[in-house]
């Protein structure tokens, strides 16, 4: 019997050994190439360009709509959408028509502004993407104590040269290379930052009051870093037409710089969170001034031993050291108002009010008292 098993066992390892050499065969066959089946196909798939993007989510269709998945989803999750900010758009729509009306007067031309778009970028991607040349204005604003970017494309210069300075409609813009932009060039192009700044002000004044001034003006991206280029950014292009010729301003404004104002900004309105209600504000006093008060005529005031007072009886006769000529005390509630003089008239006992309300004890309005409540 044991003789049967050892010979089942040496017939099963001989076929078990002669099935490895078959599929080592024919795998070895397959590297070589002999083989014409489906493993070929396999093991020689390569990706294209198109599917190594859409696996990594560079797909520049996808970017453009804003769609973005794969590793750029990832890289770019710590940005926050300007979406959540909704009342940066309305600043910037008015923006838009503000700098429409100062630009024609500015120009003497029929311009019309537009805003392009309102994007979240990195600040080193934005400076790396910046088409030379051209001019980049460090700006700052003083209430926020911090810095934006505002880039004038070449073709919006040399539009805004020829315009101001008559030069031939057309929009074949000459291009000068390889040089500096001249004093006048410069001089204009800052004229007209200016009145773009200027609007900004004015278009963010029913926000919060912000001055923006230009700290410098550079030709070199390098030389305007306000920020570290992985920090976040707020993007609006403004598109400046006139007529056939025009170009593109770019405005950055980094998440820190209008940190100061998130709150404004989170507003869905104009007014949501801050300011007051006149309406409101009427309707309050109107009905305060309509209320019924208690006023009182203190006489005299006189403290006295808890043992002294609990023997007072009925007939007791109490000495006040008071004359009819001394004045006496309106109250309400426990605020002194003012004085009077005691009289009576016919038959009813009067008092005649001898100087004015005592002002420190009254100057605090229902509003102020109303902001100490709510700030405790």
């Amino acid at each position: 019997m044991a003789d049967e098993n050892d010979d089942l066992m040496s017939a099963l390892d001989e076929e078990q050994s002669k099935n490895d050499d078959d599929m080592a065969s024919e795998w070895a066959a397959m590297i070589e190439g002999g083989g014409d089946g489906d493993g070929d196909s396999h093991a020689d798939r390569i990706l294209n360009q198109d599917e190594i993007d859409n696996l990594l989510g560079f797909d520049q269709a996808d970017l453009s709509e804003g769609d973005m998945s794969g590793v750029q989803a990832l890289i770019n999750s710590a940005l926050v959408s300007y979406e959540r900010l909704p009342m940066l758009e309305i600043v910037f729509d008015r923006l838009v028509r503000l700098t429409t009306t100062s630009l024609r007067n500015f120009t003497s031309d029929n311009v019309e502004v537009s805003l392009d778009s309102i994007t979240s970028v990195r600040f080193g991607d934005y400076l790396n993407s910046v088409p030379l040349p051209a001019i980049l204005t460090v700006l700052k604003a003083e209430e926020w104590d911090n810095f934006g970017l505002m880039t004038v494309e070449s073709n919006l210069i040399y539009s805004m040269i020829d315009v101001l300075l008559g030069g031939r409609r057309g929009n074949n813009t000459i291009r000068v290379e390889g040089r500096p932009y001249t004093t006048i060039e410069m001089g204009l192009t800052q004229r007209m930052i200016e009145l773009i700044l200027d609007d900004m002000m004015k278009a963010f004044e029913p926000l919060t009051p912000v001055t923006f001034k230009v700290e410098r003006m550079e030709t070199n991206p390098r030389f305007a870093a306000i920020a570290r280029p992985a920090n976040a950014a707020i993007l609006i292009e403004l598109r400046i037409d006139m007529d056939d010729r025009g170009g593109k301003v770019e405005i950055l404004l980094p998440y820190a710089t209008i940190e100061p104002i998130r709150e404004q900004l989170l507003q869905m309105f104009m007014g949501e969170k801050f300011g007051r209600d006149p309406i409101w504000e009427g309707h309050l006093a109107s009905e305060i001034f309509a209320a019924e008060t208690e006023l009182e005529a203190v006489l005299h005031e006189w403290e006295i031993p808890l043992s002294h007072a609990m023997n007072i009886s009925a007939g007791d006769t109490l000495m006040f050291e008071r004359t009819p000529n001394d004045p006496v005390s309106l109250r309400c509630g426990n605020v002194t108002l003012t004085e009077a003089q005691m009289g009576h008239i016919g038959k009813n006992v009067s008092v005649r009010v001898t100087r004015p309300l005592n002002p420190p004890k009254v100057t605090m309005s229902v509003f102020e008292a109303m902001d100490e409540q709510g700030r405790d």
